[in-house]
């Protein structure tokens, strides 16, 4: 299966080093089966770092990973309650989970609106699911421990700059 990486840098080699800690699932190295997303993200990191870059770094990966019992796998099948609860701890750095891959819908900066109204006692948990399923949903596979960073092989980067950044306002992750 091809997983596509968005960033401002190609990245051959992936790293755990530069992922953030506060975001969906944790600090880790993350992908998309979707190059739209991929595009999307490197696009908006073009214009949050004011780069003359936007890359698309592309990899392979052998899915059947996902199905053996050498790796601790949490997957998330779509909004839920655990999904909705495991992003805002994860983002909010009361979790640290031990999972060497995470996989599962992106939360994207068009729903933090909503996961910022949950977090503060503005929505029900069953309101802001109800409200999150609505949105389209992209997926993403993480990667948290160093040992699965050689499951994804270098394929190619593609760059996706856009010349006028101030363009990239209206779009989201």
């Amino acid at each position: 299966m091809k997983l596509y990486h968005g960033s401002t840098v190609e990245v051959r080699k992936p790293s755990l080093l530069r992922g953030r800690p506060n975001t969906d699932f944790g600090k880790g190295f993350y992908t998309t089966t979707c190059f739209e997303q991929a595009k999307r993200w490197a696009q908006i990191r073009q214009r949050r770092d004011k780069s003359n870059r936007a890359i698309v770094s592309i990899f392979d990966f052998d899915e059947l990973v996902l199905d053996g019992n050498i790796y601790s796998i949490r997957r998330f099948n779509g909004v839920d309650s655990d999904w909705l609860n495991f992003v805002v701890s994860c983002r909010k750095q009361t979790l640290v989970h031990d999972f060497d891959i995470v996989m599962g819908p992106v939360a994207n900066d068009r729903l933090y609106l909503t996961i910022n109204m949950f977090e503060n006692g503005e929505l029900s948990e069953e309101a802001a699911i109800l409200q999150l399923k609505s949105y389209k949903l992209f997926d993403q596979l993480s990667f948290h421990k160093e040992k699965t960073l050689p499951l994804l092989s270098f394929i190619d980067a593609l760059d996706v700059a856009v010349s006028d950044v101030s363009g990239l306002n209206n779009i989201t992750r």
